[in-house]
């Protein structure tokens, strides 16, 4: 016989605490008191995965209600009404005022010069006397707002960003000219408290008065300015806010004005930080479900030692289902540990964020404990441990006593009985449930959800298919290959678990190489090379000729390109209004905002139409627009559908003449929504114009351009593409260095998972080892078989990665992210070869000390 029961002990009373639990659940906590040993990586992925969950909703959580606390000062008061392109009417104005105080910012770009040191794009803030009316603005030296900005010595005075400093070469004191007019810098801003209400920008702030922002010119009908008309309602309520809102909304029915409330002051911010949420989310449940597999392999390897046990309790009349139950108790109270060990790190990120960080986080974070976040990451855990352990704990429940003790050289294939099968479903379909009852996007969640049950699927294949292939392949002639290949198919080999833990990670590393190298090349060097080189805005259009002609001097090889723009709000669809459409995610950015928008009498370069015809010039005398093909479908639109938008205060409808698509990564000059001549016939606009330079990027004539364009037409704003695609870049540099961290959760997951496979080998390995060493093998010949070995399965789970996750990065960023995809594997080859290379290493390391070990202790027990 196998293995020796356990000595008798004397009967010891149970404890008091236990004395009132039902048998099964005694029995269960009586074994936990001899400790959680073989149990570490069951504990470390569980936590791990249940710690990047609930850490993520927690900071989610904790940003939600920063913003919701400090709605007001983001908002900068309790009501916000925006108008683009024009100030409000004295009408309107006597409506906002009639219902409380009214403070005044203007938000706009303008171009400051440095006379001799250059020119440099600025996002200009005009306040009034009242600002901040919600909040403290902080400047160095800190003195009040008022007299840092009054007109003294010939020059109005300005607060400007430290990086308007640095970008200028010039020091406190110093002067600029916006619009051809002095401003001295008298002060540098060091914290602004409705930085987030005004988006990304793509020059460093400076604060002007109003009057001097009047001064300079830079104010005309159509040009490109945000107004934000801020009500302070002291004491008002949520349901009063709403009350007011409404009164207003009656009040001024064609004002066109965006509306914002304390209650909700950012929508677009909220909403990007759920979606980003959901997809971190997703890759912390990825961590889970991979750590699965290493509760999977504990649980198998847990049973593997419990033989005895179960033996002895099936030799004194314990039905099989007792003894599923009683271990199945203990797993759930591990994985309860596990659990608690996850939810206590990640409920304390917040709190660890806003302690180290709490001066340099740009967002307000408002940590607090969120039990329901916590209640669903406990879910994830309790319901992956349950899946992934069921399935190895019933199989012991109908193999025989005789069975459980020959098991160990006779491993015994019989599957689990029904009623666990459907226990397994039963976790599956709840897990599946809860991801997609709590996406944001169950669209995403559905495709993850595809995506993964594929990944376990192939992986699957593929260990069992190499299982299959080493046992067909013909013996090698020499002991070690031929020991390496037998270890493959034989009885209980690692092949499944390891080539599953393994190419999970291996895919996912590749599918990030792969996004990220796509992501960057469109950012860093596509784009440019056919992009124009600069944009220049507000080009007044009684000077647009001239400023052409301008161009053509500075740069008699470039491009120029030039087409009349305003900014409009959709206000309805087919009559529809636009807060009532529910449009799909992708597409719900057309609705929220403005737009800008253009009239055109021919088809616009980098457009294709797809539906309908273009208008000619008697059609285009009435009333018709060209929308982009995909959002247009994603918007229900289709030809002869009507679109009214808000323009400078006036709703105009048009029809849907045709539907085009439109080439947006060329950077070039295209609108969603293109107008007939006839729609906009005497409103007032500015010119949009681009420069091309040929040969790409030349920083030193691009220099030169700006600032003799700055100096000649000082009311236009010109942008370097490159400033704002660094601007983007670095955004975008910042999220995927957070999808990096969440996705080194994954991976460490799937390192754990790797080495508790083949810890869980170890009873197998050591009788093995101990084998062929009264058989003579030596310790080298051994470790060069066991290499040969993890090579392989390293090798073919790397292959296996570097497929799907070129796939998965394909897919990814060619129908997500509608990039074109170019294939650099070099960071993707790098991570496969770490992988090789760590799988035989870790293998190695973890059958060095088996081999240390004398036989004869050993050849006792078997």
């Amino acid at each position: 016989m196998h293995g020796t029961l356990p000595r008798a002990e004397p009967e010891r009373r149970a404890p008091a605490s236990f004395s009132g639990l039902p048998l099964t659940l005694r029995l269960a906590l009586r074994e936990l008191r001899s400790g959680l040993s073989g149990f570490a990586v069951f504990l470390a992925c569980i936590a791990l995965g249940v710690a990047a969950i609930a850490g993520v909703a927690s900071v989610s959580r904790s940003l939600s209600d920063g913003l919701g606390r400090e709605g007001r000062r983001i908002l900068g008061g309790d009501l916000s009404y925006n108008l683009i392109n024009r100030e409000a009417t004295d009408a309107e104005r006597a409506v906002l005022a009639a219902q409380g105080r009214v403070s005044v910012v203007a938000t706009l770009r303008a171009m400051a010069v440095a006379g001799d040191k250059g020119a440099a794009l600025v996002e200009l803030k005009a306040v009034d006397d009242a600002y901040p009316a919600a909040g403290e603005l902080v400047t160095a030296p800190q003195k009040p707002l008022a007299e840092l900005l009054d007109a003294r010595d010939g020059a109005d005075g300005a607060v400007a960003d430290p990086a308007l400093l640095t970008r200028l070469d010039i020091r406190l004191g110093d002067t600029i000219t916006l619009g051809g007019k002095p401003f001295a810098i008298r002060g540098t801003l060091v914290s602004e408290p409705d930085k987030i209400a005004n988006g990304i920008g793509f020059g460093p702030r400076l604060i002007v008065s109003q009057a001097a922002l009047r001064a300079t010119g830079l104010v005309q009908p159509g040009s490109l300015n945000r107004w934000s008309y801020r009500l302070q309602l002291p004491g008002a309520g949520d349901a009063e806010l709403a009350h007011i809102g409404e009164r207003i909304a009656k009040a001024a029915p064609d004002a066109g004005w965006e509306t914002r409330s304390r209650v909700n002051a950012d929508p677009r911010f909220a909403k990007s930080v759920e979606r980003f949420t959901q997809f971190l989310t997703l890759v912390g449940l990825t961590a889970l479900i991979v750590g699965g597999v290493g509760v999977a392999n504990a649980v198998h390897a847990f049973v593997e030692r419990k033989r005895a046990s179960i033996a002895t309790l099936k030799s004194i009349g314990a039905p099989g289902s007792q003894v599923v139950a009683l271990y199945l108790a203990q797993v759930m109270m591990i994985a309860g540990l596990g659990t608690a060990f996850g939810l206590t790190i990640g409920a304390g990120l917040p709190f660890l964020l806003e302690g180290l960080f709490r001066d340099d986080l740009p967002l307000p974070l408002n940590p607090t404990l969120a039990p329901t976040e916590l209640l669903l990451a406990a879910a994830y855990g309790l319901l992956t441990a349950l899946a992934f352990a069921i399935t190895p704990l019933g199989r012991a429940h109908d193999i025989p006593v005789s069975g459980l003790f020959r098991d160990a050289v006779d491993p015994a294939g019989r599957g689990a009985r029904a009623r666990y099968r459907l226990i397994l479903a039963v976790a599956l379909a709840a897990l599946i449930a809860l991801s997609l009852t709590t996406a944001f996007d169950r669209r995403v969640a559905l495709i993850f959800i595809a995506a993964a049950g594929m990944a376990f699927g192939l992986l699957r294949l593929v260990g069992f298919g190499l299982m299959a292939l080493a046992r067909r392949l013909p013996r090698p002639r020499r002991a070690v290959p031929r020991m390496a290949l037998a270890n493959l198919h034989r009885p209980g080999a690692l092949t499944p678990a390891i080539v599953l833990s393994l190419g999970l990670s291996v895919t996912l590393l590749v599918t990030l190489s792969v996004i990220d190298a796509n992501v960057r090349r469109a950012l860093t060097s596509t784009l440019p090379a056919h992009a124009p080189n600069l944009f220049f805005l507000d080009v007044p259009a009684a000077e647009a000729e001239s400023f052409h002609a301008f161009l053509g001097k500075a740069a008699p090889v470039g491009k120029i390109e030039r087409v009349p723009m305003m900014r409009g709000r959709i206000i309805a669809l087919d009559g529809v209004p636009a807060g009532m459409i529910r449009p799909p995610e992708d597409a719900a950015w057309v609705l929220d905002g403005d737009r800008g928008i253009t009239y055109s009498e021919d088809l616009p370069e980098g457009s294709t139409l797809v539906a309908g015809r273009w208008w000619d010039a008697a059609e285009g005398r009435t009333p018709l627009v060209s929308f982009d093909f995909e959002l247009g479908r994603s918007l229900g639109l289709s030809i002869g559908s009507s679109v009214t938008v808000n323009v400078l205060g006036r709703n105009l409808t048009a029809k849907v003449a045709n539907l085009r698509k439109v080439e947006w990564r060329s950077l070039g000059i295209n609108f969603v929504m293109v107008f007939s001549p006839g729609t906009f016939r005497g409103a007032p606009h500015s010119d949009l114009a681009t420069l091309t330079l040929p040969g790409g990027t030349d920083a030193a004539v691009e220099n030169a351009i700006l600032r003799d364009v700055a100096r000649a037409y000082p009311s236009v704003t010109s942008v370097r593409v490159k400033d704002a695609l660094e601007a983007v870049n670095d955004l975008v540099g910042r999220l995927v260095l957070a999808i990096r961290g969440a996705s080194g959760i994954a991976v460490a997951a799937s390192l754990l998972v790797l080495a508790g496979a083949i810890a869980a080998g170890h009873r197998a390995r050591l009788y093995d080892a101990v084998v062929l060493k009264v058989l003579g093998a030596g310790r080298a010949r051994l470790l060069t078989a066991y290499a040969l070995e993890y090579g392989s399965l390293g090798l073919a789970s790397a292959l296996f990665g570097l497929l799907a996750g070129t796939l998965a990065g394909w897919i990814i960023v060619t129908k997500v992210m509608r990039l074109d995809f170019g294939l650099d594997l070099s960071g993707a080859l790098v991570a496969a070869g770490l992988a090789v290379v760590f799988s035989v290493l870790l293998g190695l390391a973890g059958t060095w000390r088996i081999l240390g070990q004398k036989p004869a202790p050993y050849l006792r027990q078997f």
